[in-house]
């Protein structure tokens, strides 16, 4: 699932892939989305602090996806690494 940071400066979802900005990538899992959160992963990958009303959006998304207990992770466009 790619995360952009829009050319306005704002932090989200991006569920068709096209947005234009900067881009990082989770998998479709609750846990991973927690975690990236919670170490701003997210932040480091897009190069940009995650506004509270940004955050609150992509914990509410992250909200409903399901669990998963596999390893965790964050990658950036760039890099190509992801989950």
């Amino acid at each position: 699932m790619r995360i952009v940071r829009t050319p306005e400066g704002t932090v989200e979802v991006d569920e068709t892939g096209k947005k234009s900005g900067r881009g990082a990538y989770l998998c479709r899992s609750r846990n991973c989305w927690e975690a990236a959160l919670k170490r701003k992963a997210l932040e480091y990958a897009l190069k940009v602090p995650i506004s509270v009303e940004d955050k609150s959006a992509l914990q509410s998304y992250a909200a409903g996806l399901p669990m998963d207990t596999e390893a965790v992770g964050v990658g950036d466009q760039e890099s190509g690494t992801s989950c």
